[in-house]
């Protein structure tokens, strides 16, 4: 948690004020008591007058009053803390995320980045607010009452030193063992949200093989995992508050028994007494009040580590290296190796081929040959296990992602559209471009009558994940998307499997004619879709089993031919 607190330093001011003014409120209600002892000692001794007891109530008003107004003035500036807070803190982690590596993402899981982009986040603020707001308020009242039980007689403070005593080790006690369970619960809420967020994508697909009850059965597991947790947590936190009630209690009968003794002695009066009673009673509120904030301070803790584990990961960075040094081509895999995470077996292995500026390379192979592996490797979005991967001469590591990405257009498996305009999905790789360039890059992806058809043109609104849009009319979009960047690398990773065969033949016509002549990448489950490329790469199990033209591959190459024949009749028309 202290790691964090550098997201105060935008609101010091507040966070000064806000305890200050608890402070104040907490002096204020210190001297309650007294007054209230000034006027039962006035009555009791018969001295007192309407006059002084009238002035006396006043006093109280006004301590009150005030209380109220710094009341209000802390919670203002706690909140504006708290709020302000969480916005830093917000900000940096999702930048941080953005700077996670495809491996690190894979490794943490989508679920759990978002349980600590809200949940976490949510349960620190409010533990700021509260830690503002009584983390100093209460100490003072409990320690500044006892101070003031010692003033009036030493002996009945001692049962006051006692009391608090024993309420410390309770409270710290209680902390200590919340701590990790609470970080426990959080891990578990981890898991709902997973559960949730496949429950919600893949929605349709639940129910096209009747699987509802199965992810019912699957979420119910998590979240009674979660709710058993949180339970057993919740009870050890519940002992707090009967804990302190008890030992206020019993300090309390003590505080009366001693009192009177020392009234019949004539120690004390009967002010005295009662101011005794109140100040015990500010005690128990106050320590309830600091109870509820060290449950929520214990679950801030737990919270904070759990975002701090994100905010100190590694990010990937790249020396960059200038050289002017020229290769014989273009792009270049070594002996290239990549393996995801801890697996034993790698998901690419020694792969080699070079590929000339303005080539079209077409790679096919089975499900899960590693065909998006290889063509993620290219703009460094996995880094490779052993070997190289050149562009120009240069490794991708030392290139800069930055640079690197710019040079590259990727087109994903999954067709993804931004929520805006059709105009402002179309301006991610290029913010200048002009509605001329825009519609050009449509032509190209065949993606023109996609246009038409809508009522405001370019200006027709996107929903969230392209949801008003078909598959095949977001596959042509996000082409077009990549198209406008104009990159030396186009990569089209399996991107026109939902176009027709008329469709995507045009769409690979239309590739070949660009003036600025890309260095192209098409992944495919078709034969047909790569048949023209200049060279075709075949995969099987991670490995690179062929290399060449479609007619070379047919004579050369088993799993091509395997492929091409399961997709045409053998000595049938392509």
């Amino acid at each position: 948690m202290r790691k964090l607190l550098k997201y105060l330093k935008n609101y010091k001011a507040q966070s000064v004020l806000a305890p200050l003014f608890k402070l104040l409120e907490a002096s204020f209600e210190l001297t309650v008591p007294l007054v209230v002892s000034a006027i039962i000692n006035s009555i009791d001794s018969g001295n007192g007058s309407v006059f002084y007891v009238v002035y006396a109530c006043l006093i109280l008003v006004a301590l009150g009053v005030v209380g109220l107004i710094s009341a209000v003035a802390a919670q203002y500036f706690a909140a504006k803390a708290a709020v302000g807070f969480s916005k830093e803190l917000r900000h940096d982690l999702f930048g941080k995320m953005q700077s996670l590596s495809y491996s690190q993402i894979d490794n943490l899981g989508t679920g759990k980045l978002i349980t600590r982009m809200t949940s976490d986040v949510n349960q620190i603020q409010s533990g700021v607010n509260l830690v503002l707001r009584l983390f100093m308020r209460s100490p003072f009242i409990v320690f500044g009452a006892m101070i003031m039980a010692f003033v009036i007689n030493a002996t009945v403070g001692g049962v006051f030193a006692v009391a608090i005593f024993v309420l410390c080790i309770v409270v710290f006690g209680i902390m200590l063992i919340s701590i990790p369970l609470y970080k426990k619960v959080q891990g578990n809420l981890d898991g709902v949200t997973v559960a949730t967020r496949e429950t919600l994508t893949g929605a349709r697909v639940l129910r096209a093989f009747c699987k509802e009850e199965d992810e019912i059965s699957n979420y119910n597991e998590k979240n009674a995992r979660l709710t058993k947790s949180q339970l057993f947590v919740g009870k050890i936190s519940a002992l707090m508050n009967p804990l302190t009630f008890a030992i206020i209690n019993v300090a309390i009968i003590v505080l009366l028994y001693v009192g009177v003794l020392n009234f019949e002695s004539g120690i004390l009066d009967r002010g005295q007494i009662v101011a005794l009673y109140n100040y015990m009673s500010q005690i128990l509120i106050e320590l309830i009040k600091l109870a509820n904030l060290i449950i929520t301070v214990t679950k801030s803790f737990a919270c904070a580590s759990r975002i701090t584990e994100i905010l100190e990961m590694p990010t990937p960075t790249n020396s960059i290296y200038i050289d002017d040094k020229k290769s014989t081509c273009f792009i270049e895999f070594k002996n290239v190796c990549v393996n995801y995470g801890n697996s034993p077996k790698n998901a690419l292995d020694n792969i080699q081929f070079t590929v000339q500026k303005g080539e079209t390379v077409g790679i096919i192979g089975g499900t899960g040959s590693g065909k998006t592996t290889l063509v993620n490797v290219i703009p460094h979005f996995y880094g490779v296990a052993t070997g190289e991967v050149l562009i120009d001469g240069k490794n991708v590591k030392n290139i800069g992602d930055e640079a690197l990405r710019d040079m590259c257009g990727l087109v994903p498996q999954r067709a993804v559209l931004f929520k805006g305009t059709i105009r402002e999905n179309m301006k991610w790789g290029n913010e200048a471009a002009s509605d001329d360039e825009i519609m050009q890059a449509i032509q190209t992806a065949q993606a023109l009558d996609v246009i038409k058809a809508k009522d405001n043109g370019l200006d027709e609104h996107v929903e969230q994940g392209g949801k008003n849009f078909s598959g095949g009319q977001k596959q042509r979009l996000t082409i077009a998307r990549a198209l406008v960047k104009k990159p030396e690398i186009l990569i089209l990773d399996d991107s026109a499997s939902a176009l027709d065969y008329a469709t995507d033949a045009n769409l690979r016509k239309s590739l070949k004619n660009l003036a600025y002549n890309p260095t192209v990448f098409i992944v495919s489950q078709r034969t047909s879709s790569i048949r023209h490329a200049d060279k075709i790469i075949v995969l099987d199990g991670g490995k690179m089993v062929g290399l060449g033209t479609h007619d070379e591959l047919l004579e050369s190459c088993e799993v091509y031919r395997e492929i091409h024949y399961s997709q045409y009749q053998k000595g049938g028309a392509v």
